[in-house]
């Protein structure tokens, strides 16, 4: 029988409980209605007016479902624009409104401090090293089917 996992040393556990922390940090700071997943969409927009649904899933690394019903909820709320593309008739683009813009400007500064927050656990030297592992794990490719290692 195996012997029960020492949980401060399990990376899943260390990384589901730093999401609970940047969770709680984001509603308290950032906002409550407004998820860290949306401002993401928010903020690839941004810059990028025009861009299509399936380029905004891989700019925030969330899955085309997800971002489709963050798209709708703030198309709804007025925050994104839709338009349907020309050249390719099943494309839509999407923009950020106004509303949208002014909302993503009202929540960017805060998004930074919590982020600062999170970091400032390491010393400052150390803050690219732990944003490399962070980058790193991030990049892993989720492996789709069960297999043992």
């Amino acid at each position: 029988m195996a012997e029960a996992l020492d949980l401060n040393r399990y990376a899943g556990h260390l990384i589901r409980r730093a999401e609970q922390i940047h969770t709680s940090l984001w509603s308290r700071h950032v906002s409550e209605a407004v998820t860290s997943q949306q401002f993401a969409v928010l903020n690839a927009l941004r810059d990028r007016a025009g861009i299509d649904q399936r380029t905004v899933a891989r700019l925030t690394s969330l899955d085309r479902s997800t971002t489709h019903h963050i798209v709708r909820r703030l198309t709804e709320q007025n925050f994104i624009s839709r338009v349907r593309d020309e050249t390719d008739r099943r494309r839509t683009l999407l923009a950020l409104t106004a509303e949208g813009r002014m909302l993503h400007a009202s929540l960017a500064p805060s998004a930074k401090k919590i982020n600062d927050e999170l970091l400032s656990v390491f010393p400052d030297e150390r803050r690219g090293e732990a944003m490399h592992v962070l980058a790193r794990l991030s990049q892993r490719k989720p492996v789709r089917t069960r297999e043992t290692f």
